[in-house]
């Protein structure tokens, strides 16, 4: 009796310890946006792809887009006749004209590692991941390297924000959150700046606030050349002295967000639908 005795007291503890050191796991990043917390002695550099069950390392993403501008034309991002001095520059062309060098895909690939933001970010807490964006043509012309925060309590997107797709950043950031139920709400803050400010859809001078809000709407079931998937529908609202955007977000839980419908700044809309999964 009294060894088992002993036996339930050692399982007592050692389920405590297991339940703090499960509590301790996560933590507010400095967006608020929830991130694993690890023992200051892992370094390692993958420590925050390891449970990722749809951003996995090495996955490709390939999303098509649709641009209609606030007057209703379809357009697509193109690249320049010229190339600006800093080696930027954009432009948009009709989509119907399938320029070869019109950006008809964005690829989205999770890195391994926390290079090259780990340089910069000693605290980075994402996993890294890249867009790239293809030409009609075939060839590569831009990429650009971001982050996505996954793990069992959220997950996290940043958007593309390269050219047009700067626009982006105005507008409500693909949020989901656990427990996935329909009814579920939260919300969510996020400075931007000046840099974000385009001619061709908004001008302004120094930094703004959105406020955003998250729901869980319902359930949809969307054709794609996936299959027809299963979707929970999150509607959002970011709000600004500038004005308001909006987003419709469609998560699956295996491919993520799969169909993301923006109403931007200037009431131009983006829509981005996953095509492939590799």
């Amino acid at each position: 009796m009294t060894t088992k005795i002993f036996y339930s007291a050692l399982c007592f503890v050692s389920l405590s310890c297991q339940a703090q050191r499960s509590a301790q796991k996560f933590t507010l990043d400095d967006m608020a946006i929830t991130v694993e917390k690890f023992d200051s002695l892992n370094k390692d550099d993958n420590r925050y792809n390891q449970d990722n069950k749809i951003y996995k390392v090495g996955r490709k993403f390939t999303f098509t887009y649709d641009y209609q501008d606030k007057a209703g034309i379809k357009m697509r991002m193109a690249k320049p006749d010229t190339t600006s001095p800093n080696g930027g520059g954009w432009k948009l062309v009709r989509a119907e004209s399938n320029s070869a060098n019109s950006v008809s895909q964005i690829i989205l690939s999770a890195n391994s590692g926390l290079m090259p933001f780990i340089q910069v970010f000693p605290d980075y807490n994402q996993t890294v991941i890249l867009y790239d964006f293809k030409l009609v043509s075939g060839a590569s012309w831009n990429n650009e390297m971001t982050g996505v925060i996954e793990n069992s309590k959220n997950l996290w997107l940043h958007p593309p924000r390269t050219g047009l797709f700067g626009i982006l950043e105005l507008n409500p950031f693909p949020y989901i959150k656990q427990p996935i139920k329909i009814g579920a709400e939260w919300t969510w803050k996020l400075e931007f700046g000046e840099q974000w400010a385009d001619k061709r859809w908004l001008l302004w001078k120094g930094k703004n606030q959105n406020k955003i809000q998250y729901k869980i709407t319902g359930k949809s079931v969307i054709k794609t050349k996936l299959g027809v998937l299963k979707c929970y529908v999150v509607e959002s609202e970011a709000t600004s002295a500038l004005g308001s955007t909006k987003l419709v977000s469609y998560y699956n839980n295996e491919f993520g967000f799969i169909k993301l419908d923006y109403t931007n700044i200037d009431k131009s809309k983006i829509t981005l639908e996953l095509q492939s999964m590799e």
